[in-house]
Order: structure tokens, then C-alpha cells, then sequence
């Protein structure tokens, strides 16, 4: 099914798989949707109301992954076969396939620069193949159980894997080693996706949770509550704005990544705190440079929007069901929003909550009260160009501290540079000769 994010319009499902859809995503220009299913089959779709679609018989058993390279030209499937399998697009044909894993292969995608791909399988591995040569050039096996997901972060020099362990593992390709182990949820981690600019993990378990990570730090984030059961997909928007997950309870939450709804000075304060404790920092407090593991129990932010969002539905959402010449209205295919809370809500508590949920879907969106609006909605151009130069004024202000802080933290480096350098010289000195 495909959503139209704005409020009362219709939703559109696509039929044509003759078995369960396990996968599906937009091809990098938004004009193709492909799909992957039990039926043993891979669909590229067209998303408009013709609902047009081309079917690849991709593979001997169900396909569980299917995704677009960066340029949008090829496509790479994983399947129960234990095969991994690329395509072209435009030619729609079949162009190589990797057959080393010894047990299902669950998650299948390309690197940013689509030289690269990744793959997690039930015989306990992650891969790393290279498209040139055809060769896997890299094996991970540290995992106590075996992958669900596999991702590349957005510069391509590390992979993540979520797994039936309950960890989640950051690994450079570069080195061949483990980066970041964390230990954060109470079950399976189904699957995860990372923030555009790369800082930020988002990951969804069958605890019933989301959780980000915040890389740069190493530690958890934010903890986010608002399925009634596991949560099985979690995805960001291109530009980072949103990220929607979906769960077992057939619900679609649609969420707001207000990381900069914080006061900026109640950021700057935190990063003051962080980065400036007492005694002040020691040089490993900068970034972390080894391994080491993440549990829960450090100190993150609890967001859970059935008690912040009010919580709409329709009586009669329509769903139009692309090939056909009528108009449906399933139970199954119902849709809640909760906009109309939404601006009142982020007004009065975005502060508390950088993450706000927008939308959820599973159930179609109801008629919104104008009284259910905020006031800001109502208020003149003049009080919106205000608040948004008070904005850039409390940025520039951000942005002068942080380089301030960047000095500190140069200036430290470079002291313990010296102190490294003056122990060494000293140590060679007093060696006999």
C-alpha cells in the first residue's frame, strides 16, 4: 500500500503478489516501487493509479529483501535459496548472483557508491561483497544469533547489523573491525536505518520499542514507546525530517525527528556538561576509539506518544484499490491520524519531546476540529519571520560556543600530545645505552 502523508487523502494498494509482501521501497527518483514476496517473485511497480508493474522471477524460494543502488539502475534481491541476486533496472535483466551463505539470507543492500554490498544470513554471517570482482572480500561473525537486517551507514565506511541477540553492531569496512556494540533491547532487533547525516541509529525490536543511538557519543538516546507489539520495519525519510516504523499490532507510525526542538541553549548547556565535566575531561572522553559494549541502563529520553497524541479515527476511510474501477472501505485498511493534536502538542511539549509522533497509519484519517489547532497557526507572517530570525540569531550563537568548544577540545588533544611526546623522549633518555 502506498500513504499520502497529507490529511483525508486516499491511500492506494496495489495488488498482483500471490503470497505475503516481506519487502518494499522507492527507487531513488520516487518513480518506481519495488517489491519482494513469499511468492518467490520481485515486482517493480509504477505508483501511480494505473498501478502498472513488471515481475521478475527472481528466485527458487521467497525473497526476503529487495533494494534500489543509489543511481537507481540496479537492484539487488535475497532469498530463502541462499542466493543474493542483482539485476538492471532499466533493462530489467538479470546480471550476477552470490551464493556463498550457507542458510537464508535475510537483508541485502548496496553501499552509497554501489560498488559494495552487504548481506546478513541465517548461517550467522554478515558479508561484504564487491560487484567487480564477485568475490565476497569480507566476512563478520560476532553475532551470538544470527542478522535480521543489514545496512550501510550514508558514507559507506561502516555496516550495522540487527540482531536475534538483542544487539545491534557497528563494524568498519575499512579495518575489518568492530566499532560499537550495544545492548539495548530486551529482544530480537528486527531492523534499523540511519539518520542522513550518519550520527544518528534508529532500531526496532520485538520489545515493542524504537530506540536511537546517538554514534558519535556511543550511547542510547531516546527510547520510543507506541506499538502494542513487536515491531517488525523502521525507516527514515530521505531528508531526515521523519521516520515511520511499522509493527505487528498493523499499525504504520509515521514520527517527527525534532532533534532540534530543544532550546538551543538547553543543547549547548548539555554539551557543555558532556564534553566539560569535573575534573575536566580526559582525552578518550572526546570519541570512543575501541570497542566496547552499550547496555540500557545509561540515561536516555522515554517518548511515548499514547500519552502525548490524541488518538482519531475514521469511520469510513477510502482505500482505492489500483486496477479496479471501485472505491473500498476495509476495516483492515483503516487509518489514524493524529494531526489535529499534532499542533497543539508540539507547541506545549516539543521541548520535552525532540521526537514527536505526526501521523500513525493503519487506520484512515478523521475530519480535524479547527479548535483542535494551535494559535500559531493563526498568526500573521510578521510573527513567523520573529520567530524564525530569533532562531538563526540562537544558531549562530550555538555555532559560535561549539567552535569554542572545539578549541577546548584541540587544545587538550594537543596537550596530550605533548605529554605522550615528553614521556617518550624521556623514556628514551633514560634507557642505558
Amino acid at each position: 500500500m502506498i500513504w499520502n502523508l497529507k490529511p483525508q487523502t486516499r491511500a492506494y494498494r496495489f495488488t498482483g503478489h500471490k503470497d505475503a509482501v516481506m519487502c518494499v521501497q522507492f527507487s531513488p527518483t520516487s518513480h518506481l516501487v519495488a517489491s519482494a514476496s513469499r511468492d518467490k517473485t520481485v515486482r517493480l511497480w509504477t505508483p501511480n493509479i494505473k498501478g502498472a508493474s513488471t515481475t521478475f522471477t527472481a528466485h527458487s524460494a521467497t525473497v526476503r529483501s529487495v533494494n534500489f543502488s543509489t543511481d537507481g539502475n540496479f537492484l539487488v534481491t535475497a532469498a530463502d535459496d541462499k542466493s543474493l541476486k542483482v539485476w538492471t533496472v532499466h533493462q530489467q535483466r538479470f546480471l550476477l548472483s552470490f551464493q556463498k551463505h550457507k542458510n537464508w539470507v535475510r537483508s541485502a543492500r548496496f553501499s552509497p557508491d554501489g560498488r559494495l554490498i552487504v548481506s546478513c544470513s541465517d548461517d550467522r554471517t554478515v558479508k561484504i561483497w564487491d560487484i567487480v570482482s564477485r568475490e565476497c572480500i569480507n566476512t563478520f561473525t560476532n553475532h551470538g544469533g544470527f542478522s535480521n537486517f543489514v545496512d550501510f551507514n550514508p558514507r559507506g565506511t561502516c555496516v550495522a547489523s540487527a540482531g536475534t541477540d538483542n544487539t545491534v553492531q557497528l563494524w568498519d569496512v575499512r579495518i575489518n573491525k568492530l566499532l560499537q556494540h550495544y545492548q539495548v533491547h530486551s529482544a530480537s532487533v528486527n531492523c534499523l536505518s540511519f539518520h542522513p547525516s550518519g550520527n544518528y541509529l534508529i532500531t526496532a525490536s520485538s520489545d515493542c520499542t524504537l530506540k536511537i543511538m546517538d554514534l558519535l557519543e556511543g550511547r542510547l538516546f531516546y527510547t520510543l514507546h507506541g506499538h502494542q507489539g513487536p515491531v517488525i520495519a523502521v525507516t527514515f525519510s530521505r531528508q531526515g525530517d521523519y521516520f515511520a516504523s511499522g509493527g505487528n499490532d498493523s499499525q504504520v507510525l509515521v514520527w517527527k525527528t525534532n532533534f532540534d526542538s530543544i532550546p538551543y541553549n538547553e543543547v549547548l548547556k548539555r554539551n557543555i556538561i558532556r564534553t566539560n565535566p569535573d575534573p575536566p575531561p580526559h582525552i578518550t572522553d572526546i570519541h570512543p576509539r575501541i570497542p566496547y559494549r552499550h547496555t540500557s541502563r545509561s540515561q536516555t529520553i522515554q517518548i511515548n506518544p499514547r500519552t502525548d497524541v490524541a488518538d482519531m479515527q475514521a469511520t469510513n476511510p477510502q482505500v482505492v484499490d489500483v486496477g479496479t474501477d471501485f472505491v473500498s472501505n476495509p476495516q483492515s485498511g483503516l487509518m489514524k491520524t493524529n494531526q489535529g493534536s499534532l499542533l497543539t502538542e508540539q507547541a506545549s511539549s516539543s521541548v520535552n519531546h525532540p521526537l514527536v509522533p505526526a501521523t500513525s497509519y493503519g487506520k484512515d484519517p478523521a475530519n480535524i476540529d479547527s479548535a483542535n489547532c494551535s494559535p500559531r497557526d493563526h498568526v500573521g507572517i510578521p510573527s513567523e519571520l520573529t520567530r524564525t530570525l530569533g532562531q538563526i540569531v540562537e544558531q549562530l550563537d550555538v555555532l559560535t560556543q561549539t567552535v569554542s568548544i572545539l578549541e577546548q577540545r584541540l587544545t587538550l588533544t594537543e596537550d596530550k600530545l605533548q605529554e605522550c611526546l615528553d614521556s617518550q623522549k624521556t623514556s628514551l633518555q633514560e634507557r642505558p645505552p
